[in-house]
């Protein structure tokens, strides 16, 4: 109850006071340019990468892209760049049913 409660007092606060939701309520931010760059801010870790796939753990649950010839051109803390051909960006929330 608590949880929501303060959910819903963050969303008020940043549709207020025109701050950015991302900040506010903890999300991630994604830029893609076309098929080629993607970059992730607010992300909580690095779970797997390879050529074809990054799934990063995020908050609420994880993001997973995936293509081909992927190489990560920066990674800080909770930054990541990636290069490559981007076909697919998905975004899998934490279920406490163990369902997806």
């Amino acid at each position: 109850m608590a949880k929501k409660w303060a959910g819903r007092v963050r969303n008020w606060m940043a549709n207020k006071m025109d701050l950015p939701q991302d900040v506010m309520m903890d999300l991630p931010r994604i830029t893609m340019i076309g098929q080629i760059h993607i970059y992730i801010e607010n992300h909580r870790g690095l779970l797997a990468f390879s050529d074809k796939e990054l799934r990063l753990l995020l908050k609420q649950g994880q993001l997973i892209i995936k293509g081909k010839s992927f190489v990560i051109k920066t990674i800080l803390p909770e930054e990541i760049l990636l290069q490559g051909k981007i076909d697919q960006v998905t975004y899998i929330t934490d279920n406490p049913g163990g369902t997806k």
